[in-house]
């Protein structure tokens, strides 16, 4: 099997794993360089890279924006050149001093999973939700109560039936978004009944989803998903193209790993990772991992 095709099947297992990851195709080369146009990795939410996109210093650099772009969810044309450039429009140009001389342009495209709703019920509202979900780019699976925790919105509507087991799922899974279907009496009553702290209480949206006086099944999914999204974090991170953060002046130099607080070198052959409009800066790929994976984690340290 060519690497083109090993790299193409194990994109495919990815998106069946419903795993995000970054595509990276190398578009220009400029010799001297060990990578050619064509040469194709994935760089997975961990960090780990499957294919050949350059060497060491051309790959942590790669890997740095790629990690952004899951955040983003933008594509985007890196350029990567050992002597300081001028803003390209439409592409990031990053120096990377160690590079062996060439310069490459990487075209990178992020392969993010469906967001999952989970439909608890077989009212018409319930199966209208469902059908609405699928062509606005969300998976409507049938998951059980252990594995709520997967999904971005829990929508319980069987009228009346184990309505609070449902809902106490949804809230001890900590999905995003939970919603009710109920009037809104019925819906007050419910909650009251439920054996949860205030705040908990407080996060199920009853009746679920925005008054727009909807009245048929088919209004009410509407309303419910137009909700749902208005309610869904939007992207964090900043524009692909925007110009990375400056390290202060304070720490200019060197910064502070956040993993493991070891001093290193805040250059852009150093390894890093911008995350929520901040630069992160790592001593090798095991820290930046351990970042990448759980950011929430380490933010209160730089």
């Amino acid at each position: 099997m060519s690497a083109g095709s090993a790299i193409a099947e194990r994109a495919r297992a990815l998106r069946t794993a419903g795993a995000a990851f970054v595509h990276a195709r190398v578009v220009i080369a400029e010799k001297p360089t060990s990578a050619k146009p064509g040469d194709e990795a994935l760089v997975l939410a961990d960090g780990t890279i499957e294919g050949f996109v350059g060497g060491a210093c051309a790959e942590s650099t790669v890997r740095a924006q790629a990690l952004t772009l899951l955040d983003s969810g933008q594509s985007l044309v890196l350029r990567i050149t050992p002597e300081p450039e001028l803003a390209r429009v439409g592409t990031l140009t990053v120096h990377n001093p160690c590079l062996s001389g060439g310069t490459l342009e990487i075209f990178l495209e992020p392969v993010l999973p469906a967001p999952l709703i989970v439909v608890i019920g077989d009212s018409p509202i319930a199966r209208a939700v469902r059908q609405l979900a699928v062509p606005l780019g969300w998976s409507s699976p049938e998951l059980p109560a252990g594995q709520l925790g997967a999904a971005a919105a829990v929508v319980v509507a069987t009228h009346g039936r184990d309505e609070e087991d449902a809902l106490l799922a949804a809230l001890h899974a900590d999905v995003p978004y939970v919603g009710l279907v109920a009037s809104r009496k019925r819906g007050d009553a419910v909650l009251a009944a439920l054996d949860v702290c205030g705040s908990s209480k407080s996060r199920v949206h009853t009746p679920a989803g925005l008054d727009i006086g909807a009245r048929t099944p088919e209004e009410v999914a509407l309303s419910i998903l137009a909700e749902i999204v208005t309610a869904r974090p939007r992207p964090s991170a900043r524009p692909a193209t925007e110009a990375p953060p400056e390290v202060s002046a304070a720490t200019a130099g060197t910064a502070t790993d956040p993993v493991c607080g070891m001093t290193v070198a805040a250059i852009e052959s150093t390894l890093h990772l911008d995350h929520n409009g901040d630069r992160w800066w790592f001593c090798g790929t095991g820290c930046l991992r351990a970042f990448a994976a759980e950011p929430a984690a380490y933010g209160l340290r730089r």
